[in-house]
């Protein structure tokens, strides 16, 4: 890592937010004005929207996530985490994923670390829910559910069939109706291969503690989605909630109880908890509290934005106090504001504020379905069926970062429309030392040894009790 004496930007966070922020700052700014220091645990960032499509297999998890190096040549990116920002000193401490930590010094600091998935205290969750935040929850999703369709071909016991096929979705917002929607189309898909597995054989359910699903949209079209999932034999349990899942046995509030295999968690997210150790303003929710510019507030060198910031939406048209809702329409905005801010900021320029006016929604619910509003003005144009579905696909396609990753996210659809959906099952890559470890493990060598020797045994036994056999004949 070079040292210079230039002032530093330190984005904390690799994310939507933090990848624009950084490249807006590096586009606008002069050469040799400033160092810009990304962190973030991970060495690339991940275009959440497209999670459900990778988790269907319809788009390659590769193309689901930018590398943060590769993008930005021009910074210095390090992989680890922001433990402790010490405002008044200006120095962030570094927390490496190998080696001690160490304290980088920085004059502008910017807060992009996102959002968790929000949970609650419910017994079982952690132990057997799977998230939706990453990319690797969406790969794991896929393998685990094609396994469960592999356990209920190969088994001839009742009770294990049905847990294998029964999946319990909890959620339903864009995340959880999406998800579901995807991934139903896929099982659906996959069915065809196995010859003791139908779609009728699997139970598919999705379960919310709101009145309806997919708010963002609209009521109608929210309605209208929850129908289209109940069509396809989805079952749908609205105004209830989760309160038990141990040991894979669902129980609801509403006193409904299954035993499932797969328990996807999407009941929405929050605020990085990291966030309460760097010592500043936080909202009633944990978000970090900025001004119109994401200036945070009593500070003149630190911004935030995106889902761990509550950002002033001014182009809101209620009185009370709005703030942005944390999708990436308002992040991707956002974070270029951002950008320019903090070079106004660095050459002594005002700022200016940030106001994004709603241009609608789109959600897809599988292959040639969705629901789609589009927000002109004060007209507000209403989409559903095969026509928002392409909606959804061309703004998200056009969205994704880098002309390199939209070019072979449209190629993954294109050979989608001629060539059929893989169904295989790579569950092994979970534990891919497992076998090798079997193999070379002593004491997994000396089992085989043994096992080779008594077999051994027992042949010899066996030819000598032919051989007496043989003797008492003659």
């Amino acid at each position: 890592m070079s040292t210079t004496e230039r002032p530093r930007i330190l984005v904390v966070g690799g994310g939507y937010v933090g990848l624009y922020a950084a490249r807006r700052i590096l586009k606008k700014m002069r050469y040799g004005e400033a160092t810009v220091t990304v962190v973030d645990p991970r060495s690339y960032m991940t275009y959440q929207p497209f999670l459900p499509e990778a988790a269907a297999g319809s788009i390659s998890p590769r193309h689901v996530v930018v590398p943060l190096r590769r993008v930005l040549p021009k910074a210095e990116v390090l992989t680890g985490r922001v433990t402790t920002v010490d405002q008044d000193r200006k120095v962030a401490t570094i927390a490496p994923l190998v080696g001690e930590a160490y304290d980088l010094p920085f004059d502008y600091l910017v807060i992009a670390m996102g959002a968790v998935s929000r949970t609650f205290p419910i017994p079982g969750l952690a132990e057997n829910g799977i998230g939706m935040k990453g990319v690797e929850e969406a790969i794991g999703l896929r393998n685990h559910v094609l396994e469960q369709l592999d356990k209920a071909d190969s088994t001839n016991d009742e009770d294990v069939r049905r847990r294998a096929l029964t999946f319990v979705f909890v959620g339903g917002g864009f995340a959880g109706a999406e998800t579901i929607g995807e991934v139903e189309d896929m099982a659906r898909d996959a069915a065809r291969y196995y010859p003791n597995v139908r779609r009728e054989d699997m139970r598919f359910m999705l379960v919310d503690a709101a009145p309806g699903i997919l708010p963002e949209v609209g009521p109608k079209l929210g309605e209208w989605a929850l129908e289209h999932l109940k069509s396809r034999g989805i079952e749908v349990y609205l105004s209830t909630s989760l309160e038990s899942c141990v040991g894979g046995h669902v129980v609801l509030k509403n006193g409904l109880e299954v035993d499932s295999s797969t328990i996807v968690w999407t009941a929405g997210v929050k605020p990085n908890p990291a966030l309460a150790r760097f010592g500043l303003p936080l909202g009633p929710k944990g978000h970090v509290d900025v001004d119109a510019t994401m200036q945070v507030r009593g500070t003149n060198h630190i911004w935030a934005a995106g889902d761990n910031a509550q950002v002033p939406d001014l182009a809101a048209r209620n009185d009370g106090p709005a703030y942005c809702p944390p999708n990436a329409q308002h992040a991707l905005r956002q974070a270029k504001a951002l950008g320019d801010n903090i070079i106004s900021a660095l050459r002594g320029f005002p700022q200016g504020e940030y106001k994004h006016g709603n241009k609608g929604a789109v959600a897809g619910l599988g292959l040639h379905k969705g629901v789609a509003m589009i927000v002109f003005g004060k007209t507000r144009i209403k989409l559903k069926g095969r026509l928002a579905w392409y909606m959804h696909r061309g703004y998200h396609g056009l969205a994704v970062p880098t002309w390199n990753r939209k070019i072979r996210v449209f190629a993954d659809w294109t050979l989608g429309m001629f060539l059929k959906r893989e169904v295989v099952s790579l569950g092994a890559m979970e534990h891919p030392r497992e076998e090798f470890y079997e193999a070379a493990s002593p004491v997994t060598a000396a089992a085989t040894e043994e096992a080779a020797a008594e077999r051994k045994t027992r042949v010899k036994e066996s030819r000598a009790a032919e051989q007496r056999e043989e003797a008492k004949a003659s």
